[in-house]
């Protein structure tokens, strides 16, 4: 099984390919972040869907794992603009028949860290360990993103799988 994870942003998108093998063993096969260079926003979301549509066609991933929005009432603004790049994520996804699996940020977290308020150098630290890379997967965004694809692969396992 092969997992895309997102961490959809307009400024920075995370994403990270993790596939299980055997049953249990995850590896990395790729992570990176999407950097649109427009200001327009328009052109961002196309940035960021046509990346994300590469991504898809490249990797062929069976899920895509997807942080849920999360609004506070004092930024509701920052919600509404995030859900502009989930959209275009989850319309990439669509379009090649891929499903979109939405994930609040304390389950992914107590996924992969055992705590759903872990820290993000708490959450990088984990995704280090579990996918045995040789060092903490930065910025935040991919960190973030593989987290994602891990917290998927443990639900679609039923949580059997554990770090070797």
């Amino acid at each position: 099984m092969r997992i895309l994870g997102i961490d959809p942003g307009l400024v920075a998108t995370g994403y990270g390919i993790v596939e299980v093998s055997d049953g249990y063993r995850l590896d990395c096969r790729a992570a990176g972040v999407i950097r649109p260079d427009s200001k327009e926003m328009a052109a961002r979301l196309l940035q960021i869907h046509t990346q994300v549509t590469n991504i898809l066609h490249e990797f062929i991933p069976d899920a895509l794992a997807i942080e849920d929005l999360f609004a506070t009432y004092e930024h509701p603004k920052t919600a509404i603009l995030m859900g502009h790049a989930r959209g275009v994520v989850c319309l990439a996804a669509a379009q090649r028949a891929v499903p979109v699996i939405n994930y609040a940020s304390t389950e992914l977290k107590r996924a992969v860290t055992g705590h759903g308020r872990a820290s993000k150098q708490q959450v990088q630290a984990m995704v280090q360990r579990l996918l045995r890379l040789p060092e903490a997967p930065t910025p935040d965004h991919v960190s973030d993103a593989l987290a994602l694809a891990v917290c998927h692969a443990y639900r679609e396992r039923g949580n059997i799988l554990l770090p070797r």
